[in-house]
């Protein structure tokens, strides 16, 4: 077992982080598991491994699953840093996201701004500020940040997300130019439309591949990317989109 390796993953009771969580659980990781509910905690027992319930907006909740790692397998190699998708409104009183609605970003309340960078971006920094030093001791490690399409093509439709993603891109570059000679890899994937996301015939006809993702298409790519067999990949944005984004 000295030579398994440990992985966290925030945001990991339901959806993409579920998936990923399964996908790096089937490969031989032991798990540290961080979401709201207490789902987490339920699949972390499920698949061998631990599990707590805690926000990625908390700094306190961050510290403790890294803690939670550390004590039960004494090292972390890997982090899935899974957050959902920042709306037109984050606050529990703001309207529902309809992603048939343009938004109008200047009409956008500060609170939803500061409210949508704790969750799109400083996750991860305040991750990476906790687990940098642990990876720097141990030789290295590797994190993914479950991103968006709209990083490189931000759309009227969820402006918070669009913009932030693409300081998240930013901010990853600045990480890699520091932290890649530590041994430390940190990379985003970029997941179009899902299965779990609204997702109608107007949607679809947007999609070369004319269908929603699956969850497993994007754990795949997490667990690739944390893998030895992307050891020289580091600082990039990965899309898993369909060919949804046109960019070149």
């Amino acid at each position: 077992m000295a030579d398994t390796k440990v992985a966290i993953v925030v945001g990991a009771g339901k959806g993409m982080g579920e998936a990923t969580a399964r996908e790096l659980g089937q490969r031989g990781y032991r798990l540290a598991l961080m979401s709201p509910s207490g789902a987490s905690v339920t699949l972390a027992k499920e698949l061998g491994g631990v599990g707590m319930n805690g926000s990625a907006n908390e700094v306190k909740d961050l510290e403790a699953i890294v803690a939670l790692a550390l004590e039960s397998f004494g090292r972390v190699d890997a982090v899935v840093n899974n957050t959902g998708h920042a709306p037109h409104s984050i606050r529990a009183s703001g309207p529902p996201f309809d992603p048939t609605i343009e938004s109008t970003p200047i009409d956008i309340p500060d609170a939803d701004w500061h409210g949508a960078l704790d969750m799109v971006v400083m996750n991860v920094v305040r991750m990476a500020r906790i687990v940098t030093p642990v990876m720097q001791r141990q030789g290295g490690g590797a994190m993914v940040n479950i991103s968006s399409f709209a990083a490189p093509e931000p759309r009227l439709t969820y402006p918070l997300s669009g913009a932030l993603r693409l300081a998240l891109a930013g901010f990853t570059k600045l990480y890699t130019d520091r932290h890649a000679r530590d041994g430390i890899r940190m990379n985003n994937l970029l997941p179009g439309f899902m299965e779990n996301w609204p997702c109608d015939e107007g949607v679809r006809a947007t999609i070369p591949m004319a269908r929603p993702g699956k969850m497993e298409e994007v754990s795949k790519v997490a667990a690739f990317l944390l893998s030895e067999d992307a050891g020289y990949i580091t600082g990039q944005s990965i899309l898993v989109d369909g060919g949804v984004t046109r960019h070149i």
